[in-house]
């Protein structure tokens, strides 16, 4: 199972970024995706889920209204667009699931860093 997310850089409060998350090793479309993120010092939190055909979706409440996930089952790949980022935004960010057998899964994360 590898999970390899991508995308994440130095940007300005109030700029956008867009992470990419390459899966391979599992099923991709039959499996629920999430991104979490976790800031120096902090637990990691979830940031947002989406269901596997990607219909359903969910935003913690610090990232509503300016985060939006999505996948495409035909690349296996899941993807966070990140718009009105601010300083604590500032994380690094996983892509992560929960396979049948094998348990909670995340992959190597990238860095997200907001600052002026």
């Amino acid at each position: 199972v590898q999970l390899q997310a991508s995308g994440g850089g130095l940007v300005q409060p109030g700029g956008s970024l867009r992470l990419s998350c390459a899966a391979s090793g599992f099923p991709f479309g039959r499996y629920g995706m999430s991104w979490v993120r976790q800031a120096p010092g902090k637990g990691p939190e979830r940031v947002s889920v989406i269901t596997m055909g990607g219909v359903s979706t969910y935003y913690a409440d610090s990232v509503k209204g300016r985060f939006t996930i999505s996948r495409d089952n035909a690349k296996n790949t899941l993807y966070l667009q990140m718009n009105s980022l601010k300083p604590d935004d500032t994380a690094v960010y996983y892509c992560a699931t929960v396979l049948d057998g094998l348990g909670p899964q995340r992959g190597q994360g990238t860095l997200v860093t907001v600052s002026s």
